[in-house]
Order: C-alpha cells, then sequence, then structure tokens
C-alpha cells in the first residue's frame, strides 16, 4: 500500500505530532491500494469559518474531512483532505485525560476513516466506525478513544 501524505502546517500550535507521525497513521487507516491526501493543521479562526461554511456549525471542531471523488474519465488518487484544528486537538486531549499524541492518532485515523465513505449519523454507522477505530489504533498500541478518562 502507498499513501502520500502532503501536510500543511498553518497553526502555530506548539508541540505537534511529526510528519511521519501523520503518515503512519493515515496510512494505518488507508483501505485502497494507493492514494494521497492532504492534512492541514490549522488554528480555530481557519477550523471555524471552515465549520461554519461547510457544516454550518460556527465553532471550531477537531477535525473536517473532504472527500474528493474524481470523475469517471479522471485517473486520480486523490483521497480528500483532512483539516485538523490544532488548538482543539490539544483542548480536548487535556480535558479528556488522554496523552496528546494519541488523541492526534485518533483524530487522524477518524478523518481517514471519513474520507473512506465510514459516517457516525446513526447508531449503527457509529458502532461500525468506533469499532473500526479502536481497533486501528490498538493496533499502533493507543488504547480505546471512547473510553472513560476522566
Amino acid at each position: 500500500m502507498s499513501l502520500r501524505v502532503a501536510l500543511q502546517h498553518a497553526s502555530r500550535e506548539k508541540g505537534l505530532p511529526t510528519d511521519e507521525d501523520f503518515q503512519r497513521w493515515a496510512q494505518a487507516a488507508l483501505r485502497p491500494e494507493s492514494a494521497e491526501v492532504v492534512i492541514r493543521i490549522v488554528d480555530e479562526e481557519e477550523s471555524r469559518q471552515l465549520n461554519r461554511d461547510y457544516r454550518g456549525r460556527d465553532k471550531p471542531t477537531n477535525v473536517l474531512s473532504f472527500p474528493f471523488e474524481a470523475p469517471p474519465e479522471v485517473a486520480m488518487e486523490h483521497l480528500g483532505d483532512l483539516v485538523i484544528c490544532a488548538p482543539v486537538v490539544a483542548e480536548e486531549a487535556a480535558w479528556q485525560g488522554k496523552l496528546l499524541q494519541h488523541h492526534w492518532a485518533h483524530m487522524v485515523v477518524h478523518g481517514m476513516l471519513h474520507l473512506q465513505g465510514y459516517d457516525h449519523q446513526n447508531q449503527e454507522e457509529a458502532e461500525q466506525m468506533e469499532s473500526l477505530e479502536q481497533k486501528l489504533l490498538e493496533d499502533m498500541g493507543i488504547p480505546d478513544p471512547y473510553r472513560e478518562t476522566v
């Protein structure tokens, strides 16, 4: 399997994971043979604007997924884009009592699954997606992100 990750750092947040971390986490959640994805790390302002414009929610959020589907006549391996808000991820990790690195991994895996069509709009979808997230993270030595920690 081959995954090309283009990272865009548009955040002032310190202590971000390494490019290699993002590559490893995204690769762990990849289902197609090969693909490319853009992961953009942002601050609250950009996250809030995108969340408002595309989801109608006027607040920053942890991760936004923008799947891409090329027209049938265009051969392209671009899976889509992830936009991850560094300050929100850090705040959530602290609030939930999780290691920051583990929460970053969870956000990448979660976003990658969204790019591949997984969702959590109803109970059945949520259980399927969360189960897969738990397995992928466990395979990387990361505890269940949905267990109560606080």
